[in-house]
């Protein structure tokens, strides 16, 4: 079947529905030529039986003459409507009435006249030129020079990428890409553009939309899924990503998140402006090119993205997801303009914000679960030395860094307030506001009531831990080592500390001096009242048989409370050094007074030095040496 006749760029004008005009369709001159030239061939016998149009017309009163009048003038009222045109111009009668006298021409002419056959030949030519154009096209879409994209090969320390009961996070590697005034792409050279902008404008004013969109469309999703490719973001399935140690997905992750950015920044803004340039006279066709050359990129973002919200959740993942989530959302905006408000554009940021919805789910409920294993850790072995606990060590690092993302998580739980197994899940909206109300205290939301509720738990937990000691003064220093390691992150992290509180912190400082009055009770009340006068006197006079006594006693214990907590540990050196000054304190005046006084009664006899063993100074300088561990553990963890 032969193709037929192609329209001039007047008829393309309707975009090939015959619903809007193309204000770009070309100068008003070209299409009244067009019309002076279907006219003059019509002399008799030269185009068929019946060529004259007048006699062809609906209206007799409408001559040729003034048909042509009126369609010159409305083609060249249309080179004056410029882009920014809300409402294209109604068609005139006229162009219907031309219209309607041209169909019923061209209709009468037989199948096997000369015309017939010159339309045949036109349209195959035609068709050949319209080829030739193609493949030119095709080749100069893939002529494209690569070698100037961006190098992403250059790393750089980036936000929190693990997490661990056992060591510190390490930080994950992101390489560092070069910012868009430093890459090109897609890298055309000027010439190449001019050149392919001719070859679509001539394809598309001659019938060839279809075929020139399609050209263009694989070439560029070929270029763009080579670039990707290149830039080290190969296309994993979702098996495949099963599969995977997490050790191994976070550098995938790491470059699946770098190549997002990249994206945004250049190669997305390039490939719209190559657009742009090639369909300069069709912007409608350029916007729909770019969003189905977007959209399939996004799709194998989003792939990746939903096969990681897949895999088997855990503590050590949540930054990895808040790293997606925050690449997604800085993505979105960029398809946010006015540009971007047709159905293709929806469906592509329909597809991003669902994967974003996703990882922000996965995210939720890996923090939520933190709750749930601050439950579970319920061992009976008490930790030695009454040192901080391996739990409170992970909960605080963890809690350091995550929020570090503060920001991104207020707006994940926000998004997420009635997910099941989270503290805030059966309460109201909260004021998700940043600041303090009138009392002091922060602004609740549903990040910070979580927060909240994980601390609490923690402080159960620390609690029930602490029974686990028999001895009421190592439970003190337990309470107290990891009281003040609390404390301590929570105050140099400025994201925690504003979210809990000076109110909080005031409490919990008041708390840990509770835990050191408790302390000092239970180890030196009975010890300071080995040095008390009363008991001394018998019959009036001092009985040295008690005094010796009095200082026996005071070595004893005093030996074995240095025995004892000196293989204790406190981990924090302010807190150590408090407690050895308040020791010091209250042991060393009242054991010097003692000695001073009655010291003289013992000097006379024999061995003094059996019953004073200690002199004040070296009281002094034992209570120094508590707290520091055993000789297996004397170095201080590292907080």
């Amino acid at each position: 079947m032969e193709k037929p006749p192609p329209e001039k760029s007047g008829s393309f004008s309707r975009n090939g529905n015959g619903n809007q005009m193309d204000d770009n369709s070309g100068p008003a001159g070209a299409e009244s030529e067009a019309v002076h030239v279907i006219f003059d061939c019509q002399q008799p016998g030269e185009c068929g039986p019946n060529s004259n149009l007048e006699e062809h017309s609906s209206d007799p009163e409408l001559s040729l003459p003034q048909v042509r009048k009126d369609v010159d003038r409305f083609l060249e009222s249309l080179s004056t409507i410029n882009d920014a045109s809300n409402n294209p111009p109604d068609v005139p009668s006229c162009v219907e009435s031309f219209l309607e006298m041209l169909i019923n021409v061209l209709g009468e002419f037989p199948s096997n006249s000369t015309t017939a056959s010159c339309f045949n030949r036109a349209s195959t030519i035609l068709h050949l030129a319209m080829s030739l154009l193609d493949s030119e096209f095709r080749l100069a879409l893939e002529s494209c020079n690569q070698g100037n994209s961006a190098d992403l090969k250059s790393p750089k320390p980036s936000k929190q990428a693990s997490f661990s009961y056992r060591q510190e996070p390490a930080y994950c590697v992101i390489p560092e890409s070069k910012t868009s005034e430093d890459v090109e792409f897609p890298a055309y050279a000027s010439e190449a553009i001019s050149k392919m902008n001719k070859i679509a404008t001539a394809m598309i004013s001659s019938g060839y939309e279809s075929e020139c969109c399609m050209v263009y469309n694989m070439a560029r999703r070929n270029a763009f899924s080579s670039e990707l490719d290149r830039l080290g973001f190969e296309n994993i399935s979702i098996e495949d990503v099963q599969k995977m140690q997490w050790q191994s997905l976070e550098g995938v992750i790491s470059m699946w998140i770098t190549v997002i950015k990249h994206s945004s920044s250049v190669l997305f803004s390039g490939e719209r402006k190559l657009c742009s340039s090639i369909f300069s006279e069709h912007p409608s066709i350029s916007q729909t090119l770019f969003c189905h050359i977007a959209l399939a990129v996004a799709v194998r973002f989003v792939n990746f993205s939903d096969a990681i919200a897949l895999t088997k959740r855990s503590a050590e993942k949540l930054f990895k997801i808040l790293d997606m989530y925050e690449a997604l959302r800085d993505l979105i905006p960029f398809f946010d303009d006015d540009a971007c408000s047709s159905e293709c554009y929806e469906e592509l940021k329909s597809e991003i914000w669902s994967a974003k919805g996703r990882l922000g789910e996965v995210a939720v409920s890996i923090f939520c679960d933190l709750e749930n294993s601050i439950r579970r850790d319920n061992g009976r072995t008490p930790v030695p030395s009454g040192a901080v606990h391996p739990l409170t060590r992970f909960t605080m690092n963890y809690l350091k860094y995550a929020c570090e993302y503060k920001d991104t998580l207020e707006q994940v739980f926000q998004k997420h307030q009635k997910m099941e197994g989270c503290a805030y899940s059966n309460g109201p909206v909260l004021d998700t506001k940043n600041g303090a109300n009138d009392d002091g205290t922060p602004k609740t939301s549903p990040f910070s009531v979580q927060l909240n509720s994980i601390m609490d738990l923690l402080d159960e937990n620390l609690d029930m831990k602490s029974k686990l000691y028999r001895d009421p003064a190592l439970r003190c220093i337990f309470l107290m080592n990891n009281g003040r390691y609390i404390l301590q992150k929570i105050k140099g992290s400025d994201e925690i500390h504003e979210m809990m509180g000076d109110t909080w912190c005031r409490k919990r400082s008041s708390d840990l001096r509770q835990h050191h009055k408790a302390y000092t009770r239970e180890t030196w009340t009975r010890l300071l009242q080995c040095l008390n006068h009363d008991g001394l006197m018998a019959n009036g006079k001092l009985s040295k048989t008690i005094l010796k006594e009095r200082f026996k006693m005071f070595s004893a214990m005093f030996d074995e409370i240095h025995r004892t907590q000196s293989t204790w540990v406190v981990s924090d050196e302010q807190l150590q050094s408090e407690l050895r000054i308040s020791v010091s304190a209250v042991v060393t005046p009242a054991y010097r007074s003692f000695v001073g006084r009655f010291q003289q009664y013992l000097t006379s006899g024999r061995q003094p030095d059996k019953y004073i063993k200690y002199q004040p100074e070296d009281i002094e300088n034992l209570i120094d040496e508590l707290f520091d561990g055993n000789p297996t553990s004397m170095a201080r963890r590292r907080t």
